[in-house]
């Protein structure tokens, strides 16, 4: 039998650091429309939703992506400081599926290649693993902030490429089932699967400066 996938991606129309981040012109396009195309071109999925409470946003995807369902966010869970689990469990509770994959509209560069082998990961190691979230390997020497070293040793200088590596959870990708989400009050299960993958994909739009680099690369990924 096959497996029900349905993309969510939570929008606000509020940005707390960047004003108008997920709706605004970015390499000839409103941000949020570089990862709906990328989630349109994954054969993977049943539907697209995303939840959000911003006209501009709902009044742009029916007009150019009509495929995809928009579900207005209540107001109860509009504010700055309402925890992601929250919109999930509401958003899941409107659209069922065996698993849903939940990713970002800052996350412009994420290809549909490296969203169906999360998926394809994902679906092979179910159930020994029960979710799974997207990681950006790093080898670098790094140090706590009270000047202990994480990942290596002082005393031995090692190239940087044979370091142990550490990861970053890059915010990326996120597939749980709503089973998982309900108990735990969290995406992440009890026995989540890493997935690694490359650092060129997983820009995360945080702050102005990551929009001008983000705008350079997507601007020359059109030139090629």
């Amino acid at each position: 039998m096959t497996n029900k996938f349905v993309a969510l991606v939570p929008m606000r129309h509020h940005s707390q650091r960047v004003p108008e981040k997920n709706f605004r012109i970015t390499a000839g396009k409103p941000l949020y429309a570089f990862i709906i195309e990328t989630l349109l071109s994954c054969p993977e999925f049943d539907s697209i939703v995303v939840d959000t409470d911003s006209h501009i946003i709902s009044e742009g995807l029916e007009k150019n992506y009509p495929a995809v369902q928009v579900i207005p966010r209540p107001e109860r869970l509009s504010g700055d400081t309402v925890s992601m689990n929250e919109i999930l469990l509401y958003d899941t509770e409107l659209v069922p599926a065996d698993f849903y994959l939940q990713t970002h509209s800052t996350n412009p560069l994420l290809k549909p290649a490296t969203i169906s082998r999360a998926i394809k990961e994902m679906v092979a190691q179910y159930p020994h693993h029960d979710s799974l979230f997207s990681v950006t390997p790093y080898k670098k020497r790094l140090w706590t902030g009270d000047g202990k070293p994480i990942n290596h040793n002082p005393e031995v200088l090692l190239q940087t490429q044979d370091l142990p590596p550490v990861y970053e959870e890059n915010s990326c990708i996120y597939i749980f089932t709503r089973e998982n989400l309900v108990k735990r009050k969290n995406r992440m299960g009890e026995h989540p699967l890493m997935f690694e993958m490359d650092a060129s994909e997983s820009y995360d739009i945080d702050d102005e400066s990551d929009f001008w680099v983000v705008d350079a690369l997507l601007n020359r990924q059109k030139m090629i």
